[in-house]
């Protein structure tokens, strides 16, 4: 099996900017040189079909999703109790292998470690951080089970970050891409 030469894994709250900033990278970096691996498609696939919902709603960003989040959240915990790396594997299996994996969505130790330990060392670990007054004006609104569950608490005391970035507003995006880029050239 031949692996990518880095996995970027990045992290952050709901609306902190995660999808935009992965995005940005992987447009500078190309196609033919990076693929974005979301772990939640295989898991909204599975949940989508089990369920009978329109998957490419669920993948939007729109009220769609939100109002599944909830019980969608429920059942993936009990299928990660099962097996920790399933949808893991499930979204690394069906990636093409480029030189960059850039992981958009990792939300839970247990995808960390599950990385670590199929892919060793060319994985590295991002944190994207935006203060709550900027995520609620890109859309956040708290949601009890949501918010307060381990899909987006359980990295709250995670402190083994190689890199943590800011993304409060467009500065802070362009600084938080190339420090992206210069901790890039020196992993690979």
């Amino acid at each position: 099996m031949t692996f990518p030469m880095v996995i970027l894994l990045f992290s952050g709250k709901r609306k902190s900017g995660k999808d935009y900033i992965c995005g940005k990278l992987q447009s500078i970096l190309g196609n033919e040189k990076s693929t974005i691996i979301r772990i939640s498609e295989p898991l909204k696939g599975i949940y989508a079909k089990y369920h009978n919902l329109d998957l490419k709603e669920l993948l939007s960003d729109g009220p769609y999703k939100e109002i599944y989040r909830s019980e969608m959240i429920k059942w993936s915990e009990e299928e990660r109790n099962k097996n920790l790396g399933i949808f893991c594997k499930a979204a690394c299996d069906s990636a093409p292998i480029t030189q960059i994996w850039i992981v958009s969505d990792i939300r839970r130790k247990t995808d960390i470690e599950w990385f670590k330990n199929t892919y060793g060392d060319l994985v590295k670990t991002i944190k994207i951080t935006a203060n709550i007054q900027i995520r609620e004006k890109r859309g956040l609104v708290f949601t009890e089970g949501v918010d307060d569950a381990p899909s987006e608490c359980d990295l709250d005391d995670f402190n083994q970050w190689d890199l943590i970035i800011s993304n409060n507003n467009s500065e802070e995006s362009e600084e938080a891409l190339n420090t992206v880029l210069d901790f890039l050239n020196k992993a690979i």
